[in-house]
């Protein structure tokens, strides 16, 4: 589920590639709404426009578990300009993959964000040159240390292309954390995180408030920032980069708002 923002590519049966086309493929509407607001109901705390229940692309309720959870993505609505353009609007988007694909089928989930710790990218450094290896090192390493700490198991990690893959018990500490996201909308915030940064720990570990949102970013794009100051920035590359730390970012402020 790694396009779950950007999914493209992704195969038609798949319930959260579905929702997101659904999304995409639509002329963008126009705003016909005046306030958007939030009402408490049975389904949780829906999203209002102009006193109507919005609905999700499946015509699902746009409902969500806490009213500081709703009052994000209401205020997402009510930011709309001129037209309704899901691009700009990644709460919504979140949200509506949560209750349109993840709801159904939430281990799969689980499984997916669990295959990355397998060889995860803190995991992962590089030989040369030793500025890149530092730079690593200590973005990284705290990341290795919380997990030991938290989930009480070492990770492992390994110089250069070689493949390898974490002792179990490693992996099965991971698995033990996400069965306890029973929160769809939850879990889709944190394979976002996961899927963006290419890492399931520092995910977890920004998912307990064991680093800031910032240090989590510099900590997933350590890469990308090396690439940069040494071969120059490419504008392509620059815009999909801050597309994906706007996505990153609403996907934290989405975790946090239904941890109130």
């Amino acid at each position: 589920m790694r396009d779950l923002l950007y999914p493209e590519n992704q195969p038609e049966q798949d319930p959260i590639a579905k929702a997101r086309k659904a999304m995409a493929i639509r002329p963008l509407p126009k705003r016909f709404y005046t306030e958007a607001s939030v009402a408490e109901l049975p389904e949780g705390f829906a999203i209002q426009l102009d006193g109507k229940i919005a609905k999700t692309p499946a015509r699902n309720v746009l409902a969500l578990s806490t009213r500081a959870a709703a009052e994000l993505v209401a205020s997402e609505w009510q930011a709309v300009t001129d037209v309704i353009d899901p691009s700009r609007m990644p709460l919504t988007r979140i949200v509506n993959s949560a209750i349109d694909g993840v709801a159904t089928r939430m281990q799969d989930v689980r499984d997916e964000i669990a295959a990355y710790a397998a060889s995860d990218l803190v995991c992962f450094r590089a030989g040369s040159p030793i500025e890149l290896v530092e730079r690593q090192s200590k973005a990284w390493d705290a990341v290795i240390n919380w997990a030991k700490t938290a989930m009480k198991v070492r990770f492992v990690f390994a110089a250069g292309i070689m493949h390898f893959r974490q002792d179990q018990a490693a992996l099965d500490a991971v698995t033990d954390r996400l069965n306890a996201v029973t929160n769809p909308c939850a879990l889709a915030a944190l394979n976002v995180l996961t899927t963006i940064s290419g890492s399931a720990l520092i995910a977890l570990m920004l998912e307990e408030s064991g680093m800031s949102v910032d240090q989590a970013w510099e900590a997933a794009t350590v890469d990308e920032s090396w690439n940069a100051e040494t071969w120059g920035v490419d504008a392509e590359a620059e815009a999909q980069l801050l597309r994906r730390k706007a996505d990153f970012n609403a996907a934290h402020l989405l975790m946090r708002a239904l941890n109130t």
